[in-house]
């Protein structure tokens, strides 16, 4: 099936884009990985005043959603930017505080871009337990679940590395905090809030592997071995073909599901879009050789994301075992 963005949304993306392009999002990441966030909230600022966080939150809470079409479609652009930050948190946030009360008072700061919000999830289920969560140092509305009871959390603990380094993960303190939210109403809006968290991450993943084609097409165009460049060579083609489609198979399973927001769906469109991406990312350091390992390459912002990805929210396994139920 193949699905087509209408004119605002197709008008949506390429503002995205030019707003992305011209902050310069690599030394923005790199400053963010290094615990510097003041250019990563000036960015987030912008990316909210766009209307992007705005999208999960419904129009009685200052928001303009829910909108999973067009969320999408701004997270595949956050994707191929490699924009850092809870990003997937902080618009999967509004599906756990669905009670009035809760909305009322945190909804409009997260669609306003005010407050940046992070969960605490662990291996793709909600705990508190041993889990980690994204940013927590940067974040500024902690949510943890601890069985049936969703807590604002009063702290977090040291910052851990992660494969991506753009990625900081932090333990969330277990004692106190204020309890927001208890009971069976937790357990489903915990399940419907991970629905939203992969929705989000497929669709930067896929962001994530166009990016690395791009990039990796223009390098086979440009580097040469025996006097001609490396993309004629015929096993060249053939590796970034195999990307290629992987990708183009990935985005209407992404735009289905945002659809349909079935979990089964969404599981599909998770570790779909997450495999390509990270298929994408192996061709990419294979075909650019030594200099895709090092840091200081731009390259690596997005290989190192790809990775991350592949897990966040539910490991390829568990997306599968969704999909079979």
């Amino acid at each position: 099936m193949r699905f087509l963005l209408d004119d605002e949304q197709r008008a949506f993306s390429h503002s995205l884009d030019a707003l992305l392009t011209a902050a310069d999002t690599p030394s923005v990441v790199r400053s963010w990985g290094a615990g510097d966030h003041t250019a990563g909230r000036a960015l987030w600022s912008r990316i909210a005043d766009a209307g992007v966080f705005a999208l999960a939150v419904p129009e009685a809470y200052e928001g303009v959603g829910p909108l999973p079409v067009e969320l999408a479609v701004a997270f595949v652009e956050l994707g191929r930017h490699a924009v850092p930050g809870p990003l997937v948190e902080t618009v999967a946030a509004p599906a756990l505080l669905t009670e009035p009360g809760l909305a009322k008072r945190f909804l409009p700061a997260l669609a306003s871009g005010e407050t940046i919000a992070t969960v605490a999830a662990v291996n793709g289920s909600y705990a508190l337990d041993g889990s980690y969560a994204l940013d927590g140092d940067a974040a500024t509305t902690l949510l943890a679940l601890d069985g049936g009871e969703l807590r604002l959390a009063p702290g977090h603990g040291p910052v851990r590395t992660s494969i991506d380094p753009a990625r900081r993960l932090t333990r969330l303190e277990e004692d106190g905090g204020e309890l927001l939210a208890t009971g069976p109403q937790v357990t489903a809006a915990a399940a419907h809030s991970l629905t939203w968290a992969r929705l989000a991450t497929a669709a930067q993943a896929l962001g994530v592997g166009l990016t690395l084609l791009d990039k990796t097409v223009a390098y086979v165009k440009q580097r040469s071995q025996f006097g001609v460049p490396i993309g004629s060579f015929q096993a060249v083609k053939h590796r970034l073909a195999d990307a290629k489609v992987a990708l183009e198979f990935a985005r209407p399973l992404l735009f289905g599901a945002a659809l349909t927001m079935d979990p089964a769906d969404v599981a599909a469109a998770k570790v779909t879009a997450c495999e390509a991406a990270y298929t994408t990312a192996r061709t990419a350091l294979q075909l650019h050789g030594a200099i895709g390992y090092t840091a200081e390459y731009d390259l690596s912002l997005w290989l190192t994301k790809a990775r991350a990805l592949r897990t966040a929210w539910g490991t390829p396994g568990e997306c599968r075992e969704m999909v079979l139920k």
